[in-house]
């Protein structure tokens, strides 16, 4: 039988672990850590239960392809719509509950706002026709693959190309609303790919589309059951896992991929699936391969600094996902990404799964994960950042809802950039691999087949398309179909 080893169980390797085992390969996952999911993890403290990564899910579809492929297998998955997307909050008391459903939103937001209802909804229109005009392109296929460029698709994205946002950034495409707070609110958006909205093209304007066209989703057990999820499938089709087992070396002969050694052990492979970051892929498993430095020398994406706490407290005006605006939006980004630091006055968000599952928390209590945009760790002294930041987090949070959340504390975890590089190999801790915060980012990722070494592919959010659950699922199809059944 056929042999493919993958390196990493984030949700990119589960994904393409899945798809490989259905097309015929004997496949086995190498994890450095006790647990499967990457990024995607869950811990207890104290009673209250907290997802340790990504908090928004969208484009569920895509976890229902990967349980689909062994549909004889039940292992249960399950969601619901959200019908509010976010809470957003400003210090000057200004509320914006955002609906999940357009027509509510624009209505909603034209009265909050005082903007004209049609150049909202005009905005929106023109978010979902530059989703549905990329997406084929820019997300769903290679863009290192000639084949790509000859789909009639991809005529008609270029062809639109004017309208698409790519020359200006997504300040500038924002700069149509009069009203500074929906400007920012959109701006917001940069963030899913960990980017400035300052910086990143006005193609960006797509991403509205994801929570307020197709939808923001809750998982039934929280974020950490997506990974579960494949994991348990992946375990009961017959998916090999040796955890605790660092890989050391990609082997390779005359130009071909053949095995992958660990710490352990030496495995022999017919195709080799790297899941790790791009960057750490070959500076310490093909350190004897000539890198593509124009590709490992992109700017990284922001990385997050998150306090997990245990709150003494229900707080009604808030929902699943909230976000406490900055006053000095440009300025914030400004220091993530031109100083690599944190801004005196960051944007906040808080995620709070126990509005959907009260179990997540005791009896009148609640479970924050509140994280701020941060830079990757470049040295500075996080020590110093992290006590700066909790007090900064904390005088917005009590000028937004009025209320001192000091003593509401009763447990905390905190994770840094240092701390998600470590646990990820994420370099830098880049939350997204590389940033894509100029118009040709998206070329500029490695690509999901390596050129230089046969049988070797990529997959993961430094890779194309990018970092989040959808792009790292969509890598897994897009390398997957590089690769032939057996």
């Amino acid at each position: 039988m056929h042999k493919a080893v993958i390196i990493g169980s984030g949700i990119g390797g589960l994904a393409t672990a899945l798809r490989l085992k259905h097309k015929g390969y004997d496949v086995t996952v190498v994890e450095k850590n006790a647990y499967a999911g990457g990024k995607i993890h869950a811990f207890e403290q104290d009673g209250f239960r907290f997802d340790l990564g990504p908090s928004l899910f969208t484009l569920p579809y895509l976890v229902d392809e990967l349980h689909a492929l062994f549909s004889e297998v039940n292992i249960p998955f399950g969601y619901k719509k959200k019908k509010i997307a976010c809470h957003y909050f400003w210090e000057d008391s200004t509320f914006f509950k955002a609906s999940t459903n357009k027509y509510q939103f624009v209505e909603e937001a034209s009265l909050v706002f005082n903007e004209p209802s049609k150049k909202i909804a005009d905005y929106l229109k023109l978010s979902a026709k530059k989703y549905d005009l990329t997406k084929d392109v820019f997300l769903e296929n290679s863009l290192h693959d000639w084949k790509t460029y000859l789909n009639f698709k991809t005529l008609i994205a270029l062809l639109n190309t004017p309208i698409l946002g790519i020359n200006e950034t997504l300040n500038k495409t924002n700069e149509r609303f009069a009203n500074p707070k929906l400007k920012q609110l959109f701006n917001r958006f940069a963030t899913y790919n960990g980017s400035s909205p300052y910086k990143t093209p006005g193609i960006m304007s797509m991403i509205p589309h994801l929570e307020l066209g197709i939808g923001t989703f809750y998982p039934e057990g929280g974020m950490h059951r997506i990974s579960q999820s494949l994991f348990e499938l992946a375990k009961s089709v017959g998916i090999h896992f040796r955890f605790n087992e660092s890989a050391i070396k990609i082997e390779h002969k005359n130009n071909t991929a053949c095995g992958v050694t660990t710490d352990k052990t030496a495995l022999e492979a017919d195709i080799i699936i790297s899941n790790m970051d791009i960057y750490p892929t070959y500076k310490k498993l093909l350190s004897d391969v000539k890198p593509p430095i124009k590709v490992l020398e992109q700017e990284r994406s922001s990385s997050a600094l998150i306090f997990y706490w245990g709150i003494e407290k229900v707080f009604p005006e808030l929902d699943l996902h909230n976000i406490l605006f900055s006053e000095a939006y440009q300025e914030e980004f400004d220091c993530i990404f031109d100083k690599k630091t944190l801004h005196k006055d960051p944007t906040v968000y808080i995620n709070i799964t126990s509005k959907e599952a009260p179990e997540d928390a005791p009896k009148n209590c609640e479970n924050w994960f509140v994280m701020i945009n941060a830079p990757g760790d470049y040295g500075q002294n996080w020590v110093q950042m992290i006590k700066e930041a909790k007090q900064n987090i904390i005088k917005k949070i009590n000028k937004c809802l009025g209320v001192d959340i000091r003593p509401l504390i009763k447990t905390e975890y905190i994770l840094s950039p240092q701390d998600i590089e470590s646990n990820t190999s994420s370099y830098r801790g880049a939350l997204y691999g590389a940033a894509s915060n100029n118009k040709f980012a998206a070329f500029l990722r490695h690509r999901n087949k390596n050129k230089g070494i046969k049988n070797l592919y990529h997959v993961g959010g430094s890779v194309h398309p990018g970092g989040g659950i959808p792009l790292c699922l969509l890598s897994a199809k897009i390398t997957s179909n590089f690769i032939p059944s057996v």
